[in-house]
């Protein structure tokens, strides 16, 4: 694939007029249209010799409907990573934002207007992963099955109740399952999973955890079965899908059905949305870049926001497809998430 340091000006410049073209279009674009709306004093023949070039390259492509031509994802990602602009968020869309999300409500409404913003502002769908608050233990049961296995009843602070099969660690007994009960009654009620994972494996280590070997196999078993089912829901909001069905969408319905489908999928996308939050950093994902977005060939552009302490707690963005305002989407994105950071802080 061609780098930027490889391509001539003259080729810069066409390519970057044909992707820009093409992203506030969403039409195939010819080597007339350049000629007539740059500056480049070339004519239509030469623009389109170097257009050809480009599609040898790989970063433009020829649809078989028209003669003009559309960057490839490869294209898109060296436009955004070498050749885009990023300004400041337009003052309206400032506006916009902070509108919504700085109303002075509650932090959940903040966070869940944050997805109405981008979506109305970017004709996306706007998505936030929200920071989840981490569990607190109330009470550990375990409701015998069979010799071999048990039922664990987890009930939390809000009192939510979970209930998951477990294999008994050899040795347990009915008296067993009795004194796991009552010894996170007595020393776990209260603390969240990873206080009271600490404070278990801190008794046990210094010797002072009232429970034998089974018993202590199943308290860590249970908690750690727990703390696992709850990393893997992160909670997500979507907002604005009806904004992926457009005009330019009728002709690819099957592209927009696919996409939806997979906003279905939430648990995937928010695994998604986690490399973003990992990062620590803006995250741009291009179609087929990322496996869940094959086939629909949409985009991500995702931010981080961070709570009281600067960690990140969750992450902001949009979904849609690969013909994205990249230029205009990406620092709307990062204000809001610059937005919610503040509001958290």
């Amino acid at each position: 694939m061609t780098s930027i340091g490889e391509m001539s000006d003259r080729a810069r410049d066409v390519f970057r007029m044909v992707v820009e073209a093409y992203l506030e279009s969403g039409q195939p674009v010819g080597s007339r249209t350049i000629s007539r709306t740059s500056s480049l004093n070339l004519s239509p023949a030469s623009i389109r010799n170097v257009m050809q070039d480009l599609e040898e390259s790989g970063l433009l492509a020829a649809p078989h409907t028209s003669a003009g031509r559309i960057p490839t994802e490869p294209g898109l990602r060296l436009f955004v990573d070498a050749i885009m602009q990023v300004a400041e968020p337009r003052p309206e869309d400032r506006a916009a934002i902070e509108a919504l999300v700085d109303r002075g409500g509650p932090i959940e409404e903040a966070i869940s207007n944050a997805t109405a913003a981008l979506s109305g502002l970017s004709a996306c769908a706007g998505i936030v992963l929200v920071p989840q608050a981490e569990p607190v233990l109330r009470q550990l049961a375990f409701v015998p099955l069979s010799p071999r296995q048990a039922v664990a009843v987890v009930v939390g602070g809000d009192g939510s109740v979970e209930n998951r099969v477990v294999d008994l660690p050899q040795g347990v007994t009915g008296s067993t399952l009795a004194e796991v009960g009552n010894y996170v009654s007595a020393r776990l009620s209260g603390l969240t999973l990873s206080e009271a994972q600490a404070r278990l494996k801190a008794e046990i280590r210094d010797g002072q955890a009232a429970l034998d070997k089974a018993a202590q196999k199943l308290v860590e078993r249970g908690l750690a079965l727990w703390s696992e089912d709850g990393a893997r829901r992160p909670v997500m909001i979507v907002r604005g899908q009806a904004n992926l069905i457009d005009e330019s969408a009728a002709a690819d319905l099957e592209r927009v059905r696919q996409l939806l489908d997979e906003l279905e999928g939430k648990e995937e996308i928010a695994r998604l949305l986690d490399q973003a939050r990992a990062g620590a950093s803006m995250k741009i994902f291009i179609g087929s870049e990322n496996e869940l977005f094959a086939l629909s060939g949409s985009s991500v552009i995702a931010a981080p926001y961070r709570g009281q302490d600067g960690k990140v707690v969750g992450v902001v963005g949009v979904i849609g497809p690969t013909r994205l305002n990249y230029a205009r989407v990406v620092p709307m994105v990062d204000f809001t998430a610059k937005t919610l950071s503040r509001l958290l802080r």
